[in-house]
């Protein structure tokens, strides 16, 4: 059981950190109860559009009255279920515990999102306020015997209860959620796993925060202009525009994608490029009150004691039981299978670029912050691709209407910009979306710039979740919130290869939650197994590549003019260029996760002594880093994702193995695009493996994967 918080989904691009509280929102219109000027936007009904967050009206203080309002409301509405005289029924119990609880999802789902996208201290303290009463809330729904007793009474009988497949899997997962959530224990225990839940929760706000605060602490600030060397003109005119916003002179950069990954492509001078990387890779691992080190050996001690109070060996053991791969050996399977042709690619990019630095006559060894920048050289030397003479033909809003067109040309979508919705924030873009027979099929928010109050990386989310169920039928609202390289100046913001497939990943994580059409909130969207979910983001990257596409979104900015030809063929010749190293960071990462997970004993936890044992442990070059050293692994330790990042590299295997498909009949081919439609709209609702070989026509081909990362033929 995890501290009570509805559903939302939150998903990351492969690049990031990421983090998060995955909420589920069942509904966006709550009861009217009062108009006056005073009101408390939260608890009233929106006059919005479609019943979308009134941005423009609501209040940080609104936040914990409305919390409060909304915990208390999901109390009666669970009350009223345990008290119905009538006997258990699926209508009575199930369909009930789905329509709980309104008020609290529509305030949650904005909380949490807002939280994360632009929070500020006053949110911060809301946060660790109400987080013990969200885990008081959840003990008290999933510890209720009474409750419990008229779904087991339910589940017991299934057999001989006309349900369809969706209404099956849903009283299942609920059963299953209340057994994980301590149903079965006795009164000690379930106190005791209330305490560890609480703890957990506070805990990982510590541990978010830490990491925020680490990451804003550090500032590289340049006075010699000097020391500018190699850094492309777009990226010296951004960081004066961040100097002058922070009113100093000189050059600022920051740990913010956008600022440091460019300075350490392209920064001549070796001594800095070694200062930002080290910080880098560092956030949440220095000395001083930030430090994560004591908060994440807290946090695993308290995973496996909830682990074993459920009746698992390890946390591994108990996240698992629940995805896809099923046990942490399936999933060290695959990542172990894919290791070896990933170091070997990277053992021999080590060496081209060593030999690079030896030819230009120098005698340092490669490190760290070396790789980016003599990677940039070597792209340049071996394909004539220089990433500044890309970046003009992806201006941001291009990208984004290039992901729209293919929605459009798949699936028959349409966008249209609505000026009417509120926004939270200034630079956010929104967009009605409809259906290919111009039916409101949802609402979709674009949030793209870095800004203090924002969490670094990139991620999907909902305001409202997609609903069918009795007299309510709720379309979703969904947002994409990301961290590009913003304008600077008379130049807009353009995107980087990297930072294009980031906007189709997220953006194919928008498709997945907005085509739902399920009846149920639990099994709505993007709500399905964990290692699942990225199939459909990773698989919306295969079509930003694609020449037909590039030609149709990628013009330049200043002449209008489409990608050359030859510009293209560069792209595709140099697009398994250094796998080696993106491949073997992001599977370190995975594996990082699963082992520390799969431990019996943290008392004496080091975190960065136990990278270090698996690093040799599994011949990890000492030029490449894990993509995400523990104390800033946000994924694992301030989001859904603990014992779950393998599951890029699981829905990979779905991703490359259907994009295949497609390449064989045409990337729009209609009758494969419907085919693949249905797993877009099925949510949860079915059987996700079952569905996928009956899409296929085949079992996944784990092959497609090295394919796809250009590791074998």
């Amino acid at each position: 059981m995890e501290t009570y918080k509805p559903k939302q989904n939150k998903h990351m691009r492969k690049t990031v950190y990421l983090l998060s509280f995955i909420v589920t929102i069942m509904l966006a219109n709550t009861s009217c109860c009062n108009n006056s000027e005073n009101a408390n936007s939260l608890t009233t009904e929106s006059k919005a559009p479609f019943g979308a967050p009134e941005f423009d009206k609501i209040k940080t203080s609104d936040f914990l009255p409305a919390f409060e309002q909304g915990i208390a409301e999901k109390k009666a509405d669970i009350q009223r279920i345990i008290t119905n005289s009538e006997a258990p029924t699926y209508s009575n119990t199930i369909d009930a515990l789905e329509l709980s609880g309104r008020l609290l999802d529509k305030v949650s789902s904005i909380f949490f999102t807002l939280n994360e996208s632009d929070s500020n201290d006053d949110m911060l303290a809301i946060e660790n306020s109400i987080t013990p009463k969200l885990t008081e809330l959840s003990g008290f729904i999933y510890m209720n015997d009474s409750l419990f007793d008229r779904i087991r009474a339910i589940y017991d009988n299934r057999a001989a209860l006309d349900l369809n497949e969706e209404q099956m899997i849903v009283l299942e997962e609920y059963y299953k959620e209340f057994v994980r959530g301590g149903a079965l224990l006795n009164d000690v225990d379930k106190k005791k796993l209330l305490d560890i839940n609480t703890r957990l929760g506070l805990e990982s706000i510590k541990f978010g925060n830490n990491l925020l605060e680490d990451s804003k602490a550090f500032r590289l600030i340049i006075t010699d202009e000097k020391e500018l060397g190699g850094l492309p003109n777009s990226v010296q005119d951004a960081a004066k525009t961040a100097a002058k916003e922070a009113g100093i002179e000189g050059w600022l950069f920051t740990l913010d994608k956008p600022s440091c990954i460019p300075f350490l492509q392209y920064a001549d001078n070796r001594e800095l490029r070694e200062k930002i990387y080290k910080a880098y890779y560092n956030r949440g691992n220095n000395e001083g009150k930030y430090n994560n080190t004591a908060v994440i050996r807290d946090i695993l001690k308290l995973r496996l004691e909830k682990a074993r109070l459920l009746g698992f060996e390890t946390y591994a053991d108990f996240k698992m039981d629940v995805k896809m791969a099923k046990t942490p050996e399936a999933a060290t399977n695959l990542m172990n299978s894919i290791w070896e042709a990933a170091i070997k690619r990277a053992k021999e990019e080590a060496a081209e670029l060593q030999k690079l630095i030896t030819d230009e006559g120098n005698s340092f060894k490669l490190e760290g912050w070396d790789w980016m920048y003599y990677t940039e050289k070597l792209r340049k030397a071996k394909y004539s691709l220089d990433e500044n003479e890309i970046k003009p033909y992806f201006k941001l809003e291009n990208v984004r209407d290039g992901a729209f067109d293919c929605a459009t040309k798949l699936f028959g979508l349409t966008f249209a910009e609505r000026k009417d919705i509120p926004i939270y924030n200034d630079s956010v873009k929104v967009f009605e979306v409809l259906d290919e027979n111009k039916n409101h099929l949802g609402i979709f928010y674009g949030d793209y710039f870095p800004r203090k109050s924002k969490r670094s990386g990139a991620w999907m989310t909902n305001f409202v979740n997609q609903i069918n169920l009795g007299e309510y039928n709720t379309r979703p609202m969904i947002v994409n919130v990301c961290n590009f390289t913003p304008a600077s100046g008379e130049t807009p913001s353009l995107l980087n290869i990297d930072e294009t497939l980031t906007l189709f990943h997220e953006f194919g994580h928008a498709l997945h939650g907005m085509m739902t059409q399920t009846h149920y909130p639990l099994v709505s969207g993007t709500n399905v197994k964990h290692d699942f979910v990225e199939l459909f983001s990773q698989i919306n990257e295969h079509w930003a590549m694609e020449p037909e596409v590039l030609k149709s979104y990628a013009k330049h900015y200043q002449t209008g003019e489409a990608i050359p030809d030859e510009l293209i063929e560069k792209i595709k010749k140099a697009s398994h260029f250094n796998s080696g190293f993106e491949t073997t960071e992001l599977v370190a990462a995975a594996l990082l996760d699963m082992k520390m997970h799969s431990l019996t004993d943290y008392t004496d936890f080091d975190c960065n002594k136990f990278e270090q044992e698996l690093r040799k442990e599994i011949g990890f070059i000492p030029e490449i880093e894990y993509r995400y050293r523990t104390c800033n692994f946000a994924h694992i330790f301030n989001s859904g994702y603990s014992v779950g990042y393998y599951a890029y590299l699981w829905a990979e295997v779905l991703d490359a193995d259907a994009f295949e498909l497609f390449k064989e009949r045409g990337i729009f081919d209609s009758t494969t695009a419907r085919a693949f439609r249905n797993l877009l709209e099925m949510g949860g609702s079915k059987d996700p493996m079952r569905e996928y070989r009956n899409f296929r026509g085949a079992e996944p081909n784990p092959q497609a994967l090295l394919r796809n990362r250009g590791l074998i033929e």
